[in-house]
């Protein structure tokens, strides 16, 4: 079931700040910088902005020839693979992954590296590049969202380390249907407070 989040500027901002909204690959083995999955931007004071946080996961791949595949609707514990095929390269599942917790993509050309992106709502949630044959990489997300201020941010794009780490908050989606994410905090000048978001109007699944 797709959750329905509202998001609510109570805040006093007055720099016009982009609200960030993205998850964490926490596999122990992904070394890639987290994607801006969902960028919120011009939502003054007073406005919402509601989107939805689907339950619907997709995988894609790209080769070292520039090919893109069509999204697969990916499930945790499905293995998906790159492999040549008589029309060229393509993807497909293949079986179950070695964690029920994961989605794994594997490359089984013979030469060339691979990319791998996960999508929820036609956005890019994740990315992993740099795919020899043989390896594989591994998509695990814990129920939550990751939401802060930044500036300059392009959503489906990779963050940099820095904008990551002024990032803590950490929303649990778990078990939710539907809720308000209300942000507050802000202002100028001595009287500048941080930003906080919370959860409002829980409604549970």
């Amino acid at each position: 079931m797709d959750i329905k989040l509202n998001f609510i500027n109570l805040s006093n901002d007055v720099n016009n700040s982009q609200i960030v909204i993205f998850q964490k690959n926490v596999s122990t083995d992904f070394d890639e910088l987290a994607v801006a999955w969902k960028v919120i931007s011009n939502c003054g004071r007073g406005d919402n902005h509601p989107f939805v946080f689907p339950l619907l996961t997709t995988v894609t791949a790209s080769d070292s020839d520039g090919n893109y595949m069509p999204q697969k609707v990916a499930q945790n514990g499905q293995m998906f693979s790159v492999s040549r095929a008589a029309s060229g390269n393509v993807l497909a599942i293949a079986g179950a992954s070695s964690s029920s917790r994961e989605i794994q993509l594997r490359n089984d050309l013979r030469t060339g590296a691979i990319s791998a992106g996960v999508f929820k709502d036609n956005r890019l949630l994740a990315k992993k590049t740099g795919i020899v044959p043989g390896q594989k990489a591994v998509f695990e997300f814990k129920p939550t969202l990751w939401i802060g201020t930044a500036s300059q941010i392009e959503q489906g794009k990779v963050m940099n380390s820095a904008v990551i780490s002024d990032i803590n908050t950490e929303l649990s989606l778990l078990g939710i249907a539907r809720c308000d994410i209300v942000m507050t905090g802000g202002g100028g000048g001595t009287t500048a407070v941080p930003y906080q978001f919370r959860l409002a109007n829980v409604v549970m699944g």
